[in-house]
């Protein structure tokens, strides 16, 4: 097949190229993508798939089933994160708030959960928090540029 465009891998001489850069700043908004909801989707996957991982579904049905709720939940808020950003960053908060509730989750749902328990459910609780916080100050940040 012959090439009837010379300059074919180069964008720059394209008559669109400025309006497609600036839609591109727009949906992004100067963030980057991998840093937060990379690591946001794979903690929720792992909160739902924990009970597996440590042995605990016979042992603590009622947190099996509220880890793989709350880790259903925090990987939807990644991908929301990632599919919208605009819209979905102003729920940062709210994954603050699942890292505190899976901090104290396994007292409340559980039934006198062992230590293995209840260190799994205070590291993913706090890395959600983290988490929320950075994702957060990344929708106070990009909020506020011109």
């Amino acid at each position: 097949m012959a090439n009837v465009s010379p300059s074919r891998g180069d964008m720059s001489t394209h008559p669109d190229v400025s309006e497609m850069r600036a839609r591109y700043d727009r949906m992004l908004g100067g963030r980057d993508v991998a840093l937060v909801d990379g690591p946001v989707f794979l903690l929720g996957l792992y909160c739902a798939v924990s009970p597996w991982i440590l042995h605990y579904t016979t042992s603590q049905p009622a947190l099996m089933t509220h880890n793989l709720i709350v880790g259903i939940a925090i990987g939807l808020l990644a991908l929301g994160f990632t599919a919208a950003p605009a819209r979905m960053y102003g729920l940062s908060w709210a994954m603050c708030a699942l890292g505190i509730w899976m901090i104290i989750a396994p007292w409340v749902v559980g039934d006198s959960p062992d230590a293995g328990v209840a260190v799994n459910n205070i590291i993913i609780g706090a890395l959600a928090i983290v988490l929320g916080a950075l994702c957060a100050f990344n929708s106070a940040r990009s909020a506020t540029k011109p």
